[in-house]
C-alpha cells in the first residue's frame, strides 16, 4: 500500500513537473509574439533604424544606437511615462537645453527636429521601455569602454566643449 501511495506521489510530481516546463514554454513563446507583433518595434524599425539602426558599425554611425538610446534614459530609473515624455521632448525639439546624451551630440551633432505624431513617439517608447532592445555586435564592449566617460560628462563639460 505505501509502495502504491509513493508511486502515485511520484507520478503527480512528475506530471506537474511537466506541465511547468511547457507552461514556461508557452510564456516564453507568448512573450516573443508580443514582441514582434507590437507597433513600436515597427516604428522603431521604420522610423529610427536610417540613423540608429543595427548594420552600422561603431566608427561608421549617423547616431547612437538605439540601445545606446535606452540605457542612457533608463539610468535614472525613470517610470514608463517619464520616459516616453522625454523621449517626446527630444524628437520634437532636439537643442541644446534637453540633451541628455552629451557624448552623442558631440560625436554626432544634434539630430534634426522630426515631424513625427505624438503617438508614434510614444509606441516607439514604449516599445523601448518595455521590451529587449537588440543591439550591434560591437555596442557591449564599447559601453564598458565609454561608460564611466559619459557618466562622468555633464551639461557644464558640456557647454565648455563647444
Amino acid at each position: 500500500m505505501k509502495n502504491f501511495i509513493g508511486c502515485v506521489a511520484l507520478a503527480i510530481v512528475l506530471v506537474s513537473c511537466n506541465g511547468t516546463k511547457k507552461s514556461d514554454i508557452k510564456y516564453a513563446e507568448v512573450e516573443e509574439v508580443e514582441t514582434q507583433a507590437h507597433p513600436g518595434k515597427k516604428l522603431m524599425e521604420t522610423l529610427c533604424y536610417s540613423c540608429h539602426g543595427l548594420s552600422e558599425t561603431e566608427n561608421n554611425r549617423i547616431g547612437p544606437p538605439m540601445i545606446a538610446i535606452k540605457k542612457r534614459y533608463l539610468n535614472g530609473n525613470m517610470s514608463k511615462e517619464a520616459f516616453i515624455e522625454s523621449m517626446q521632448v527630444w524628437i520634437k525639439n532636439p537643442n541644446e537645453n534637453n540633451v541628455k546624451m552629451y557624448g552623442a551630440v558631440n560625436q554626432f551633432g544634434l539630430m534634426p527636429k522630426l515631424a513625427y505624431p505624438e503617438t508614434s513617439i510614444a509606441q516607439i517608447a514604449e516599445y523601448m521601455y518595455d521590451f529587449k532592445i537588440e543591439q550591434p555586435d560591437w555596442f557591449e564592449a564599447h559601453y564598458q569602454q565609454q561608460s564611466g566617460q559619459r557618466r562622468s560628462m555633464n551639461s557644464k563639460q558640456f557647454q565648455n566643449q563647444k
